[in-house]
């Protein structure tokens, strides 16, 4: 396979966000139980999480998160500050209502009635988020193999501002790319082949010259594979799917790739 350049997506493929979100509704549940002793954290979360998905939905914005890729726990932390569609600037006003109100309707689903507490819990939500950027321990090892043999670019979708912070947060991750490409800043976010074929400019390579690697079928695998492009989801938990979206390779570690690569 003469591969040139590798495609990388950023959450749960590089950054393990997945850990970053779960830890972070750990510690805030904990915390309003300390307030609360009726509260169960476990329940809090749950409870939470279903009414920021219902919440997120409601607002005219959603079509348009949904097309750049922002999901409803990064929009409890983001502050939306980046990005020049008007629909930015209608999220940056809806963010701090949003992060109260998704808290004061979990906590009231399980009888507490308290919006001030629910403030305090979506403000504590935010900066707990910020203090925890992990990485699996892969992404440099894999990296470090990788820079200078192949072209690097990062494709992600997400915010503009939120996905630099997520960078930022990890400052020795972006070096290793020769570019890096934000669906908000594009316009348009993954599974839009267009995306991909900016990538493709960017990096000067023909679809056959490049792979994608990343988590999540309905977007990295399926705009890749509506692309042209070769790619590898990785499948870190063992789910199953069907025949709806066929990636070229799976894998349970992001160490498979040079198997692909030297074949």
């Amino acid at each position: 396979m003469s591969v040139k350049a590798v495609l990388f997506d950023l959450d749960d493929t590089l950054l393990w966000d997945e850990r970053s979100v779960k830890e972070t509704f750990e510690a805030v549940c904990a915390e309003a139980a300390k307030e609360v002793p009726s509260i169960r954290p476990e329940q809090l979360e749950e409870a939470v999480r279903r009414e920021a998905r219902a919440l997120y939905q409601s607002y005219e914005t959603f079509p348009f998160t949904q097309m750049i890729g922002i999901n409803p726990f990064e929009g409890l932390w983001a502050h939306f500050t980046g990005g020049h569609q008007e629909e930015f600037r209608k999220l940056e006003k809806l963010a701090p209502g949003y992060r109260t109100e998704s808290w004061t309707r979990g906590l009231s689903s399980l009888g507490v009635d308290n919006p001030e507490l629910g403030h305090r819990l979506g403000e504590m939500f935010a900066s707990e988020r910020r203090k925890r950027p992990f990485v699996y321990e892969e992404t440099f090892r894999v990296l470090d193999k990788l820079k200078g043999k192949y072209k690097l670019l990062l494709l992600t979708n997400g915010a503009p501002d939120l996905q630099q912070e997520k960078l930022d947060g990890v400052p020795e991750l972006a070096p290793y790319f020769d570019h890096i490409v934000i669906s908000g800043s594009f316009g348009e976010g993954k599974p839009a082949p267009s995306i991909f074929r900016h990538a493709m400019v960017l990096l000067g390579i023909e679809p056959h010259e490049g792979i994608m690697v990343g988590d999540k079928l309905t977007t990295d695998i399926l705009g890749s594979n509506r692309a042209g492009m070769k790619n590898l989801w990785l499948n870190r938990h063992g789910a199953t799917r069907d025949d709806t979206i066929v990636p070229t390779y799976e894998a349970a570690d992001l160490e498979a790739l040079f198997r692909i690569l030297e074949s």
